[in-house]
């Protein structure tokens, strides 16, 4: 039956960035048409739209799933410690039933705000939980596993041998590529220089390469990071990388705040993607990151929220308002303008994932869909769609979600996840993963 979206303010995203008063029809999973009086197949389930702006579904670029039980254990501390210290024996600690809760507690969470589409880091064992955890809730992910086998205070539960990290994830990347319909899919995510040696990061860009995957990583994060990176290499973390082989369009960098003109020309050059965090880098004191700059280079860019322990919501409104504000700050008031903004977290992203059949409203494209209220006090009484999405509405405006036409959230209650059960899990589940941290 055909589904029809009736009377919104669409805010396409696509290339013209298109703004229209009128319908979306959805058949097959597949938007069939943009306007009014558009023609019906027979019955259709019709969802009223008046007061709502329909936008694509937000695409969260850098997420780990695995950390959203942290949330609220691991403040206040600068990255390098705050790993060591708290995020790494957290990890070390997961079992099958802690990796599920979290995943499913932020997955609930950033699907009701409109998110429909993550890519995600995991922890270094027992990811195939986090999988699982997509798999039910009914969004589109792009997922792998954390990579690690060398690291000052990698604790024993995540240091792996080159050879077990790579075989490990090979098989997780056959076995999940393509599953649900084709939603998911698998990325080699070495997490970062400083825990990675060459022969796994290299092996790790040789197997996607092979399969046609993103390699994914951070990079450029923090300047103590940096700092430790040009001490034990005699360079550039993003230049050492390269070196390694990743860069390209199937390369994406989480964050990129340190990054310099020169080396965006390279990146930009290359094609490899850069994911804006921005509450991350506040929090975690790395800096604001050069926005503005790097786009005015050509860097191909998108947004993420991180993890929920250096965040520490997962929220997409959130990491939007913050990128154009912040980029107001750091470059000046005309940078970044809220359409501009609308397209990091829409169909920039998507297409820095490689996914070219969502992100925008367009014939023929996938029906990920949100459909947000902007009629209330804290919205109206007007003005631009793009200004009142991005600086005045929040993920509590957020009424229905649609993946691939599918109906993840109605009334702003999530369809496949139980909200209280997975609450209750996650506060049963983080008691017995702290207690195993022994922190």
């Amino acid at each position: 039956m055909d589904l029809l979206i009736r009377g919104g303010t669409i805010a396409t995203c696509a290339d013209d960035d298109r703004v229209v008063f009128g319908d979306v029809l959805v058949r097959d999973g597949v938007i069939a048409g943009i306007g009014t009086a558009l023609p019906l197949a027979g019955p259709a389930r019709v969802i009223d739209a008046s007061g709502c702006a329909v936008v694509p579904g937000f695409v969260q670029a850098h997420v780990h799933l695995c950390q959203v039980l942290f949330r609220g254990l691991a403040d206040d501390m600068p990255l390098l410690e705050w790993l060591k210290q708290r995020i790494w024996p957290l990890e070390a600690a997961h079992d099958e039933a802690s990796l599920g809760a979290s995943a499913r507690l932020g997955l609930l969470e950033m699907m009701l705000a409109g998110t429909t589409t993550i890519l995600d880091m995991g922890t270094v064992r027992g990811h195939d939980a986090v999988m699982t955890a997509c798999e039910e809730s009914g969004i589109r992910a792009i997922s792998g596993k954390a990579m690690m086998d060398i690291g000052d205070g990698v604790p024993d539960g995540l240091r792996e041998s080159t050879k077990a990290s790579l075989d490990e994830s090979e098989r997780l990347s056959r076995y999940w590529q393509g599953r649900a319909e084709g939603r998911l899919g698998y990325a080699y995510a070495p997490r970062f220089i400083l825990s990675c040696s060459e022969t796994l990061v290299r092996g790790a860009c040789e197997r996607a390469n092979a399969q046609g995957m993103i390699v994914h990583t951070h990079a450029a994060e923090h300047p103590a990071e940096r700092e430790a990176v040009r001490n034990l290499f005699g360079d550039e973390d993003v230049a050492i990388l390269r070196k390694w082989g990743v860069f390209g369009p199937r390369a994406v960098l989480a964050h990129g705040v340190q990054i310099t003109d020169d080396e965006a020309r390279q990146i930009a050059e290359e094609g490899t993607r850069i994911i804006h965090c921005p509450s991350a880098n506040l929090k975690l004191g790395s800096g604001i990151a050069r926005i503005a700059e790097l786009d005015a280079l050509g860097v191909k860019l998108a947004l993420g929220p991180d993890g929920a322990p250096c965040n520490n919501n997962l929220d997409p409104w959130t990491e939007l308002r913050h990128a154009a504000l912040l980029s107001k700050v750091r470059t000046s008031v005309t940078s970044l303008p809220a359409k501009r903004a609308l397209r990091l977290a829409t169909i920039d992203g998507a297409r820095a994932l490689g996914l070219h059949h969502v992100g925008s409203l367009e014939v023929g494209k996938q029906a990920d869909i949100v459909i947000v209220r902007i009629d209330g006090p804290h919205v109206e009484p007007g003005g631009d769609v793009f200004s009142r999405l991005v600086y005045g509405a929040t993920a509590r405006d957020v009424e229905h979600v649609l993946i691939a036409g599918r109906p993840v959230v109605k009334y702003r209650e999530h369809q496949t996840i139980d909200r209280e059960a997975v609450l209750g899990t996650a506060r049963e589940q983080v008691k017995k993963l702290v207690d195993r941290a022994q922190l």
